[in-house]
């Protein structure tokens, strides 16, 4: 069976089923990711102790309705349509912890009760999901985004064959253990040995998405000098280009008149992003792809093997994985609107 979810669908629907106390619902669930694994019926209904045809019919629900819920107890017709419209709008306005929480506005506000079983089922029905908020930067312009978005597309559409876009960008790994989280079995804990060590490395990199290949090295201090030298390595990966087009974030040393003077002279055209717009430069998702690889849940036992970690990813593990990356690393750009 073809898949039928997105893998950020995939991730929302197997946390709502971790908090999910209904077992119906969770059921369902269940049914719908499974099958979107690949799944047939019957092994699902044997693995469920379900039928063949509830879980045939879940699936064709979840497909056709993006249904969850059970209709029975009628929670999602407690509330008039208009009241459901006009709760929807207060939700994703306000951020809500607890269902109980919610129980208690729809109460006061419109005087129906819910119980918490019956709230869960009525946001499920909704399309909401217990997931954590995104920070997003309090000065994000969603005008100048917009328009940013419109230059580079009209870049791409008049550029020469022989000029390449890169998206570069600094970042700064350090050898502090990154906990974060993994699978681990229910009732254990995962002792991982943590270290503040500071030791941190100064890397400029860019990626081309179209090669999706990536030019990196790691500095003593990221200025106006490592720019001439990232720029220099630019011009031997593209000795032909007539201009290579390098996208950047306005930092300091990107803007600088140093860093200017190199891009001309080795015709570089620099192109610089939005303020505060992380989300329009897709390089920003390599480094949270290399966290993943070489430092969440890694100790290192000294500075050496640190920097090995990060060097082997981009060197080692990165060419090999680059091509799966397509859907996480690309110009499909997210516009962030200011936080209420």
């Amino acid at each position: 069976m073809k898949q039928f979810l997105t893998s950020s669908e995939e991730n929302d629907l197997i946390f709502q089923h971790r908090h999910e106390k209904n077992r119906r619902i969770a059921d369902r669930m269940k049914a719908v990711l499974l099958a979107n694994r690949g799944w047939p019926a019957v092994r699902i209904a044997e693995v469920l102790f379900l039928d063949d045809e509830t879980v045939s019919r879940h699936i064709k629900e979840y497909k056709e309705e993006q249904k969850l819920h059970i209709n029975s107890g009628g929670s999602t017709s407690k509330l008039t349509p208009e009241q459901s419209s006009d709760l929807t709008e207060h939700l994703m306005e306000h951020v809500y912890v607890k269902v109980s929480d919610i129980c208690a506005y729809v109460l006061s506000v419109y005087g129906v009760f819910y119980t918490v079983p019956g709230m869960t089922s009525w946001l499920n029905s909704h399309k909401f999901s217990f997931k954590k908020p995104k920070g997003t930067p309090a000065k994000a312009d969603l005008k100048k985004q917009a328009e940013w978005i419109e230059s580079y597309e009209k870049l791409l559409n008049t550029l020469p064959e022989d000029e390449p876009v890169e998206f570069g960008d600094g970042v700064h790994p350090t050898m502090a253990t990154k906990v974060t989280y993994g699978w681990i079995r229910k009732g254990t804990d995962k002792p991982i040995s943590t270290t503040g060590n500071r030791t941190r490395m100064n890397l400029m990199g860019s990626i081309n998405l179209e090669s999706m290949e990536v030019t990196i090295k790691d500095y003593e201090k990221l200025n106006s000098v490592s720019m001439r030298e990232h720029f220099s390595l630019l011009r031997d990966k593209y000795p032909t280009a007539t201009s290579i087009h390098l996208i950047l974030d306005q930092g300091r040393y990107n803007t600088s008149a140093d860093t200017k003077e190199a891009a001309k002279e080795m015709g570089i055209v620099l192109h610089y992003l939005p303020t505060y717009s992380p989300n329009l430069n897709p390089i920003e998702r390599l480094w949270k792809v290399m966290n993943e690889y070489a430092r969440n849940n890694q100790f290192f036992n000294s500075a050496k093997e640190f920097r090995q970690s990060i060097m082997e990813f981009f060197e080692e593990t990165w060419p090999k994985i680059a091509s799966n990356m397509t859907d996480r690393i690309n110009d499909n750009f997210q516009r962030l609107k200011p936080a209420l």
